[in-house]
């Protein structure tokens, strides 16, 4: 009789949808891992690695399990019916693959970015180029309408990866919007959480409140950023979900566009044009891509890591679509 509730829990958590085996949830795990990797960095978004892998209408599946449905069940302590109808094991696997990589390599990124600037963005050039490539691929059929939506995205990426830098409020309604609108981004490709933060003028400010998360007025600081995530989170993920399931061509041809217009940042050579101290930091105002000044080592090596990322984004795209079809 004692192993009886265990066993309904188990049972329950066992019906949510998720992987069947250990080894589908390590395949999760990696996933989550790349998802990670590009979230941390300003430019490159972890939504993009979720939209080539082939699970990035299951995450939005898995974000839109939080609804009224579940959350009534919660209020009616009904915990193991709520349980059973969130997709648990989905996001268990693919978070922890996701944190994995932040708390690991997190700084890696930043050292990279820092001192290594263009082998590391042209790395990065080659993984956003296949990318739009695969889900371009995607697209069922193209129409001057897909052609226009394309068109669309590809403007708007562009726009938002060009805007500047700026001084905001600390209030905590300002704080509120800016972890909805980070939220939003880090599952929508071609679009950096961390970048829009940086234009929000609220990166560093977060940055330094998690460095000391105890400290009281810390502790509010982060409770509203994370209630405005959750809360963004919640909402567009439910709006991209109905636009891919009444738009799915239209859909997946502006994200594709997104992400061509945000290659944009992510150019490895540039040359900055104007800065300016905003928020106590340096920002460049103004740059703009060139290209490289003489074909020598250096930039042969640049051009090797961005095929070296376009291929290995190929193969990861083809390895999930054979994991797929088995």
């Amino acid at each position: 009789m004692a192993n009886k509730p265990s066993a309904a829990w188990k049972a329950a958590f066992l019906e949510s949808p998720g992987p069947r085996s250990m080894r589908e949830a390590f395949v999760l795990m990696l996933k989550g891992f790349c998802m990670g990797i590009a979230d941390t960095i300003p430019g490159v978004s972890g939504g993009t690695i979720a939209l080539i892998t082939g699970i990035y209408e299951d995450l939005l599946a898995a974000i839109k399990s939080v609804d009224a449905k579940m959350i009534g069940r919660l209020f009616r302590l009904d915990f193991r019916a709520a349980l059973a109808g969130f997709h648990a094991r989905f996001i268990l696997a693919l978070f922890f693959g996701i944190a994995t990589a932040i708390l690991t390599l997190a700084r890696v990124m930043s050292y990279l970015i820092q001192q290594h600037p263009v082998p590391t963005w042209s790395l990065f050039f080659g993984l956003i180029a296949a990318s739009v490539w695969v889900v371009g691929r995607q697209v069922e059929k193209w129409t001057p309408g897909t052609g226009i939506s394309m068109a669309a995205g590809a403007a708007a990426g562009l726009l938002i990866v060009n805007l500047v830098p700026v001084a905001t409020p600390e209030a905590l309604w300002f704080i509120f919007f800016s972890g909805m609108i980070a939220i939003c981004a880090m599952i929508l490709p071609g679009i950096s959480g961390a970048f829009l933060l940086l234009i929000l003028g609220k990166y560093e400010f977060i940055i330094a409140t998690l460095k000391n998360p105890f400290l009281p007025a810390n502790m509010v600081v982060i409770g509203v950023f994370g209630l405005g995530c959750v809360v963004g989170l919640a909402g567009f993920a439910r709006f991209l979900k109905l636009l891919l399931t009444w738009y799915h061509a239209l859909t997946l041809a502006f994200l594709t566009g997104l992400m061509a217009g945000s290659m944009w940042k992510i150019w490895p050579w540039k040359e900055v044009l104007e800065t300016a101290i905003i928020g106590g930091k340096p920002r460049v105002i103004s740059e703009k891509n060139i290209l490289p000044q003489a074909v020598d080592g250096d930039v042969l090596f640049a051009v090797a890591l961005m095929a070296a990322g376009f291929l290995a984004v190929l193969a990861l795209e083809r390895l999930s679509r054979k994991r797929h079809t088995d």
